[in-house]
């Protein structure tokens, strides 16, 4: 655990704050506690240090005096029923797994990511770009994954005019590559993508990432502000060569009402497979092994049970979750780390 002396400051602010806000209070329902961010909790610890001299605890992680933090979403405080829900998920934790566990609620991804490298949040649902930074920076591991229509993670296309002179690496009617992604993409060598912007990730970053790993060197982009003008831009001609979207942004209702022979004259030149993740519910990398293995079954519980489903939806808006390892984010975290994205520039301008 690092900064265990600060940590204690913090953790105790959470114990005597979830003494009234965790366990539900008939008496307040009319004035309901706020959860405290991590700012405010650190803030209080500090003002309190000179009087209350605390010394570095020896209690071990996930006991009152050193509880756990689940973290909720970023300006998760002004959400009653999020936080409702996020003291719930702490209850049940805490009633499965034996370990004490409060809840924060962080102000931004940001501060979320360091409050996991920092010791200062524990269990943390997070968004594609946070979990590959705070896995690059040691701070914390895959444990689930969001599933939504019945997929953990969704693909993107590259696209071009059927007239444009680039061969197809794509059969619409087997729905698969014929290629390799080398093989496919080589021919964008020197042509001139269209971006909709330079964060997203079906988009821009994994696109562009795929090609830089495959060293296929381009020329500047034309961003163009959203997929569906990415269609439009490569369906038009004369802006770019090629661009990337979701699967499949040509169907999109105004793109097809303005060009209805938008999928037969913008053609799919290859596919990239569902590798990019929605969200990750992630666990500190330093805990203990045995209570990160605590805190994973504990989940996977939770996540069986319809009340442990009601609670993680209420508390992140995710209905369904699988068990997963960073294994499986592995080809995603390559090509993010191959776009030359800046991942902490990104979640800096993020709420």
């Amino acid at each position: 655990m690092k900064k265990p002396g600060y940590f204690l400051s913090f953790s105790l602010i959470l114990s005597l704050l979830s003494a009234c806000s965790i366990t539900v209070n008939r008496a307040s329902e009319n004035t309901p506690e706020p959860v405290p961010n991590i700012e405010t909790a650190l803030a209080v610890a500090a003002e309190t240090a000179d009087s209350a001299r605390p010394t570095p605890t020896s209690a071990p992680p996930g006991t009152i005096e050193n509880p756990l933090v689940v973290a909720l979403p970023p300006g998760s405080s002004s959400d009653q029923a999020r936080v409702d829900a996020g003291k719930a998920f702490a209850e049940q934790l805490s009633e499965v797994t034996g370990y004490t566990f409060v809840v924060v609620a962080p102000d931004s991804y940001a501060k979320l990511v360091q409050a996991l490298g920092d010791g200062n949040a524990h269990v943390a649902v997070l968004p594609a770009y946070a979990y590959v930074l705070a896995y690059d920076k040691g701070y914390a591991n895959a444990a689930f994954a969001r599933v939504d229509s019945g997929e953990k993670a969704y693909g993107a296309q590259f696209i071009a005019r059927a007239d444009a002179g680039l061969k197809p690496y794509f059969d619409a009617y087997r729905g698969e590559n014929t290629a390799d992604a080398l093989t496919a993409l080589s021919q964008f060598d020197d042509k001139k993508p269209c971006w909709p912007d330079e964060v997203s990730l079906s988009g821009y970053a994994v696109p562009a990432g795929v090609l830089a790993h495959n060293e296929i060197p381009l020329r500047t982009a034309a961003i163009v502000q959203g997929q569906p003008t990415v269609v439009r831009a490569v369906y038009v001609g004369g802006i770019c060569d090629f661009g990337a979207t979701y699967i499949d942004a040509r169907s999109f209702p105004a793109v097809l009402d303005e060009y209805p022979d938008v999928v037969d004259e913008v053609v799919v030149i290859w596919r990239i497979p569902p590798i990019i993740p929605y969200e990750v519910l992630s666990i500190a990398r330093d805990l203990p092994l045995q209570i990160k293995q605590a805190i994973s079954d504990a989940l996977f519980r939770i996540s069986g049970m319809q009340a442990g489903r009601l609670v993680l939806g209420q508390a992140y808006g995710i209905d369904e979750w699988e068990r997963i390892t960073d294994e499986f984010y592995e080809e995603f975290r390559t090509y993010i780390d191959a776009s030359g994205v800046d991942l902490e520039s990104v979640l800096d301008q993020q709420p």
